[in-house]
């Protein structure tokens, strides 16, 4: 059961293949959670940070699913078939189906005698209604508990599944929370799968809705933020990056950037008491999860398992800016199912609305544009963008038998497609050329494992390469090239600038046709569909138009 991966932590020898617990949330910004800056409670998630180590240039791909197929499979999102979305948005790397082209790392590390376990939200199939091959006991996980959607009411969620069986039954209960669900099944796993196989390990994918909209949270978790944020997001902002740069993640010289033009200034603000309700209620979810979170430590504790379980936690994208207004609520009404009423008979009222104070399920809505810009602090745009804002995550990693350091930092930049490289060789798992008799295609990142131990400045970190709705990025060394589409392309030297406050196209344009000519290399190979192709295809097959950046997103 060894591995050639071994570790020393003073005596201690790591022989033995470790556990691999991954907790990914959804929708939440750079520096939300207290050990990156942010006012949210959240003591689980910074005894990880504090026992372990923190990421600071961390990136996911700025979207849900796109995200989701990536971290599964160690491949670009257009690569396994979710190039946007779960919607049929045209060819190949856009049928919003996780195909078979590659596998996921439940799929790798069954075929080593691990177990394998899933509890939340799946969000990578275009069938959410009927079990189908790109569901999670179809993709090697001997359990599932979750959504196979994307977003869902808190308190009584659509899609609720259990294996490949319609579990919305058990959301009927009073007491029913979705993070709560979540928690408590990971929780249920852990223990059934120390006292039936406690000679094997396991690899579980703990994937939380908190806090994607809708802002649904118990009322005495947000009654601990009232006043939180009293002194709004102007203030709060410049408070954060301060913490994020004490607490050595950023750097001194940062500059912080703009309030979003489109937002007023806090003191200009009007309807004051609602806007800082769904502030407190996003906080509460998090609150709550971050409070599973402890149980799930606490199952790992008390089963004897904690020390030699690899724990990475990060997020899908950054704060999302979209505001539930008419046009969006009716979008979501025609393509998902949505409750007419609450559990109390009441009717469900959608959108962000000032008259009405969320929390409870009676309400759907979200957070916003100007909150979000404090969730991304101190970076400019947000989830659907390739800018720092829509990309850059939190990633804490905890593994007592094999970091040895506590509370570290590692500055070297990453991406998703390198959780997978991690994973293969932190648990010695051969990733297969063929698998269940069809070609399969390399996986893309590299390995975070020699951070581990220490820092890296000469890495040698190759390129990294973004694509979503037209926006798009490419970053090699001190250097990114980035387009809000359809935009030109924007320069930035991201080690002395990742605000991207100074653009340098003008200054380098030798740079820009470098690093272009990388993209477009790249963009071929991944199988990028150049943005006007599929907006011409979504628009002929749905009637409607989309033309432009991201999807209902006040730019």
């Amino acid at each position: 059961m060894g591995t050639s991966f071994l570790f020393t932590k003073g005596e201690l020898n790591v022989s033995q293949r470790p556990n691999v617990l991954l907790i990914l949330n959804d929708d939440m910004g750079y520096s939300d959670i207290g050990c990156y800056g942010g006012e949210v409670s959240t003591p689980n998630l910074d005894r990880l940070a504090a026992n372990g180590l923190r990421f600071s240039q961390f990136y996911n791909t700025a979207r849900c699913s796109p995200t989701r197929a990536s971290l599964l499979t160690g491949l670009h999102p257009h690569q396994t078939g979710v190039g946007i979305l779960v919607d049929d948005d045209g060819p190949e790397g856009y049928a919003g189906n996780l195909n078979q082209r590659g596998v996921t790392i439940a799929e790798v590390l069954k075929a080593q005698d691990y177990h394998t376990y899933m509890s939340g939200k799946w969000h990578v199939a275009t069938d959410i209604f009927n079990p189908n091959d790109t569901w999670p006991r179809q993709r090697g996980f001997d359990r599932y508990y979750g959504i196979i959607t994307g977003a869902a009411d808190y308190y009584q969620p659509v899609t609720l599944t259990r294996d490949n069986d319609n579990a919305e039954h058990e959301a009927l209960a009073d007491d029913f929370y979705l993070t709560d669900a979540i928690s408590d099944d990971a929780v249920r796993n852990i223990r059934d799968h120390a006292a039936a196989n406690p000679d094997q390990p396991f690899f579980h994918y703990v994937a939380y809705t908190a806090p994607h909209w809708p802002l649904h949270a118990p009322e005495e978790d947000i009654a601990k933020y009232k006043g939180r944020f009293d002194e709004g997001w102007d203030v709060l902002r410049e408070k954060r990056l301060k913490r994020l740069v004490e607490q050595g993640l950023l750097d001194p010289s940062l500059a912080l950037s703009e309030r979003d033009p489109s937002q007023p200034a806090w003191e200009d603000a009007d309807v004051k008491e609602w806007r800082l309700r769904r502030m407190e209620v996003y906080a509460a979810q998090i609150d709550r999860m971050d409070q599973g979170i402890g149980r799930i430590l606490q199952a790992l504790e008390n089963t004897g398992q904690l020390d030699n379980t690899l724990i990475l936690f990060l997020a899908d994208n950054g704060g999302c800016a979209e505001e539930l207004d008419e046009p969006f609520t009716s979008f979501l009404k025609k393509r998902r199912s949505l409750l007419e009423r609450a559990k109390d008979g009441s009717p469900i009222v959608y959108g962000n609305n000032p008259r009405e104070l969320p929390g409870s399920q009676r309400t759907y809505q979200s957070y916003g544009v100007a909150w979000a810009n404090l969730s991304n602090t101190p970076f400019r745009l947000y989830k659907h963008w390739i800018h720092e804002g829509g990309i850059s995550t939190p990633l804490i990693a905890h593994w007592p038998a094999g970091i040895g350091e506590q509370g570290g930092i590692r500055h070297s930049p990453g991406q998703l497609t390198d959780i997978m490289a991690t994973v293969l060789e932190v648990t010695g798992a051969p990733y297969p050329q063929t698998y269940q008799g069809r070609d399969i295609l390399p996986f893309e990142g590299e390995s975070l494992a020699p951070l581990f131990k220490a820092e890296s400045d000469d890495r040698g970190r190759g390129p990294l390469f973004w694509e979503h709705e037209g926006n798009s990025a490419v970053r090699t060394g001190p250097w990114k090239l980035v387009r809000n589409y359809p935009e030109a392309w924007e320069l930035y030297d991201i080690e002395a600038d990742r605000t991207e406050l100074n653009d340098l196209a003008a200054d380098y344009p030798d740079k820009v046709r470098e690093l272009s000519g990388l993209y477009e290399q790249w963009a071929a190979r991944a199988g990028v569909v150049p943005r006007e192709k599929i907006l011409e295809i979504y628009s002929k097959a749905r009637g409607e138009d989309i033309s432009g950046g991201a999807h209902f997103i006040q730019k």
